[in-house]
């Protein structure tokens, strides 16, 4: 697969706004309070044979990191584990006992938080767990992966979990400066993580994914180009390499982060424009939204024959599958239901002592919500949308409904970004890192007064 990304700083500054990663459309903040568990319980007893993704979330972390914004509870009390996994096991029994058994597991991912927080009994009977009431698929495509922080590997960890079944694994790094590690409260040795990722080699793991972060507190060109040569020496499967978004005021560990000690935003613009530069020439294909894999890889290879997807764990190739969420502020979609559990512990654990699926929040996407979903996410992992497929698939008139959004992609168009013709929209070369701009222009629910809630794009 050959690679064309353009790296226009100018071009990016002009259109950094920020907005939704649409890892769902529509996004989570549009969901509303759930009055009871009903929608929930009619959607997973759908009579519907289409596979399933199983997302476990598990909240513990050891160790507070300051850049992030995830759900978590930070302790250092293992014994915390144990009552958490009996009501997750609960959990698993009431959702599964709704589900048609001939149903499918395609996907499975535990994230967090820390997943490795539970011992490596623990996770051995979660699996166990999940396996007796699912039916899992033995097809070599099938995706089985875990979020792991590297400092919280035991001894046999990677062992147990590759005999569980787990084929994919995604290490943490973010940084392999020590200055932006202590910064961060994030310590890890680059020796640590040459070992874990050399002994999931050995062990058969089919792909392994590196996070990396970009625009951390006393990152500098110099020091992050190191990182980037180090990891591609390692030669990952996948690499994310995110953008910190410094918001302290949504986030609490972030305070703990001197904002004098960010690089200036023309310096992280820098910053990221060698990681795109490195990356590719050293062989990684642009997938999209920050995410890089070498051609070989599901990823690449999906995304050139126009079977990618993207959902609440980003991008996939099993976009067919029906999501159930399990554990605290996990999200499920069900056909057209997005559901989300309580984000406290308390209150989930209260819905499930009542005998509750745990429900806080839901939407249920509309049709005009399908189409657009549809052309949003054509943009975000084929980089195109024609219309006649719109128009053959929703019985509409794509041009003339959408005519008002086209206009406001012009500028876009003017500046080389997008083509827009009697056809349909295909993004450019120099349009790739932009296109969550293009998105926004389909998105019925964002307003410009809105646009602090996001992240920028880069």
């Amino acid at each position: 697969m050959t690679e064309h990304l353009i790296w226009d700083p100018l071009m990016v500054q002009r259109y950094n706004r920020a907005g939704p990663r649409y890892t769902s459309y529509p996004t989570a903040i549009e969901f509303c309070t759930a009055s009871d568990d009903a929608n929930q319980r009619r959607a997973l007893s759908q009579s519907t044979s289409r596979p399933l993704s199983l997302y476990l979330h598990i909240p513990f972390c050891s160790h507070v990191c300051y850049y992030c914004g995830c759900n978590k509870i930070v302790t250092r009390n293992k014994d915390r584990a144990e009552p958490y996994l009996q009501w997750l096991l609960q959990e698993i029994d009431l959702k599964a006992a709704l589900v048609r058994q001939d149903r499918v597991v395609e996907q499975l991912h535990l994230g967090g938080g820390t997943p490795t927080f539970f011992s490596d009994e623990q996770l051995d009977r979660l699996i166990t767990h999940l396996r007796r009431r699912f039916r899992f698929s033995d097809a070599d495509s099938a995706d089985f992966s875990i979020e792991i922080d590297p400092r919280e590997l035991g001894p046999e960890t990677l062992s147990t979990l590759r005999a569980l079944g787990f084929n994919r694994v995604s290490f943490g790094v973010q940084d392999l400066d020590p200055d932006v590690q202590k910064a961060v409260n994030r310590i890890q040795s680059q020796e640590m993580i040459h070992q874990v990722m050399s002994e999931a080699r050995a062990l058969g793991f089919r792909s392994i994914n590196v996070d990396l972060i970009y625009g951390l507190p006393l990152q500098t060109l110099d020091s992050f180009e190191r990182t980037i040569r180090d990891i591609i020496d390692l030669r990952p499967d996948r690499l994310s390499v995110f953008n910190y978004a410094h918001l302290p005021q949504r986030f609490m560990p972030q305070r703990r982060i001197n904002a004098e000690d960010l690089p200036a935003p023309e310096e992280k613009l820098t910053i990221f424009g060698m990681a795109i530069r490195s990356l590719s020439e050293s062989g990684y294909h642009y997938v999209g939204m920050d995410h890089f894999a070498l051609p070989d890889d599901e990823l690449s290879l999906a995304q050139a024959k126009g079977t990618l997807h993207r959902n609440f764990q980003g991008y996939t190739t099993h976009g067919n599958c029906d999501l159930i969420g399990f554990g605290v502020s996990s999200i499920s979609q069900l056909g057209d239901l997005f559901i989300q559990s309580p984000v406290e512990l308390d209150a989930w654990q209260t819905e499930l002592a009542r005998g509750r699926l745990p429900t806080a929040r839901e939407c249920r996407s509309s049709r005009e919500d399908e189409i657009r979903k549809r052309i949003i996410m054509g943009l975000l992992c084929h980089l195109s949308v024609r219309f006649n497929d719109l128009d053959e698939e929703f019985g509409i008139n794509s041009r003339d409904r959408f005519s008002a959004e086209l206009a406001r992609l012009q500028g876009m168009q003017e500046d080389g970004l997008l083509i827009i013709d009697s056809e349909g929209i295909q993004v450019t070369d120099a349009g790739r890192l932009l296109v969550r701009q293009a998105c926004m222009a389909f998105d019925a629910y964002r307003t410009e007064s809105e646009q602090p809630r996001f992240s920028r794009a880069i």
